[in-house]
């Protein structure tokens, strides 16, 4: 297992929210997809929230359009999203949680309450030809429920392993890879793809890309804000270069 190639997913949205800032056409989110996959990676995410603050639904025909790297197509649980995916039948749909007021996705999706609900909401979108992923915590309770509901893959959540790293509170930082690995080991056990991402930084990437049971990463709020600094090629190729090193 340690021998798989580990994928980069780039998340797209803050070109988006750097669009919308003004209104207009530019900085163009397909442009960026073009240019993530010249760099290397190896898929593009892109969440389109039910008020549309970043990705468009125009930004999601484009990129079925013009993408030669599989679609992540990140949504919440509604009729509405559900209708959009199975018109364009991505490679890949990612379940996430969605608050209105939150800034950014807060916690991973709770699975095992709704897991009914769930479980029939995917099943369409199964049926469609689309791999379903599961945006979760790195809590076995909430693995197990994504197992059982029919996921195909889950995405652990690295955002509290990040911000105990960002905050200095390193002893917590090392109980959240603690968790992480253990889950992933556990979700792998399953039977399930795993998944990783929230948050991750050149500071913070090599830990979870070191883990041997997760295939893929997705990265995207650093990655375009580092990409002020260096273009948006170089940030990535740089995550590309870290992530392989600590595979190897």
């Amino acid at each position: 297992m340690s021998g798989q190639a580990l994928r980069l997913g780039v998340n797209i949205d803050h070109v988006a929210t750097v669009r919308n800032a003004r209104g207009g056409a530019y900085p163009d989110p397909l442009r960026a997809a073009r240019i993530a996959e010249a760099a290397g990676a190896d898929g593009i995410t892109a969440h389109l929230r039910e008020d549309r603050r970043h990705i468009s639904d125009a930004d999601i025909e484009g990129l079925m359009e013009v993408l030669t790297v599989p679609l992540n197509f990140e949504m919440a649980a509604t009729d509405e999203m559900q209708a959009i995916a199975l018109r364009h039948k991505p490679h890949a749909v990612c379940i996430v949680p969605e608050k209105r007021e939150e800034r950014t996705t807060e916690g991973g999706l709770e699975v095992a309450r709704e897991e009914n609900k769930l479980a029939h909401f995917i099943a369409p979108l199964r049926d469609a030809g689309c791999r379903v992923s599961i945006f979760i915590a790195a809590d076995k309770r909430q693995i197990e429920a994504a197992h059982r509901i029919g996921a195909e893959v889950i995405e652990l959540h690295t955002g509290a392993y990040c911000d105990a790293h960002a905050e200095g509170h390193f002893d917590a930082r090392d109980a959240e890879l603690a968790r992480l690995t253990e889950m992933a080991t556990f979700g792998h056990s399953l039977g399930l793809e795993v998944h990783a991402g929230h948050g991750l930084t050149y500071d913070t990437v090599q830990p979870v890309a070191a883990l041997p049971e997760v295939r893929e990463l997705n990265i995207g709020h650093f990655l375009i804000g580092e990409s002020i600094f260096l273009g948006l090629d170089p940030a990535i190729r740089e995550m590309r270069r870290l992530m392989d090193e600590a595979r190897a």
